[in-house]
């Protein structure tokens, strides 16, 4: 008999290992989706401002890159990218993220992409982890999982 000494609400990678097959390339691919949308998003807003954006492209572009990852994380638990690959985070009851949630989880990831270690520790969870977790992820008891059919 299987205990799981976590008591999570996440899909037991050992039961169910399809909700993790193939997720961290499916990350990367969304990462890559997500960055190009919110670079143009920051293009159209250097043009929309006559040219101006683009002296703050980087405050913008971080700006924009929050508001889109709360946003959209809190509404589908996925960015747009991650719809398009079929991934969604899931909390530690397994439930889709909450507007908090989603909030904590970007400021996490934000700061694991600032400092380079962070970053290596995370895609070193992502590649050993058995549930595919980056650092934040660990830290705030989320996934990413292949989004289940309905």
């Amino acid at each position: 008999m299987h205990y799981d000494t976590h008591s999570s609400g996440l899909p037991d990678p050992e039961f169910q290992p399809g909700f993790y097959d193939g997720v961290t390339l499916k990350r990367v691919l969304a990462w890559v989706l997500d960055t190009a949308v919110i670079g143009t998003l920051t293009v159209l807003f250097g043009f929309a401002t006559l040219f101006v954006g683009f002296f703050f492209f980087p405050v913008v572009f971080l700006a924009l890159s929050v508001v889109y990852r709360i946003t959209t994380i809190a509404a589908k638990s996925a960015t747009p990218g991650m719809r398009v690959v079929g991934i969604e985070f899931r909390n530690r009851e397994g439930h889709q993220l909450t507007p908090g949630e989603a909030a904590l989880h970007t400021i996490f990831y934000l700061i694991s992409l600032t400092f380079f270690l962070p970053q290596v520790i995370s895609w070193g969870m992502m590649l050993m982890t058995q549930r595919r977790q980056g650092l934040h992820d660990v830290l705030l008891g989320t996934a990413a999982i292949n989004r289940p059919r309905l």
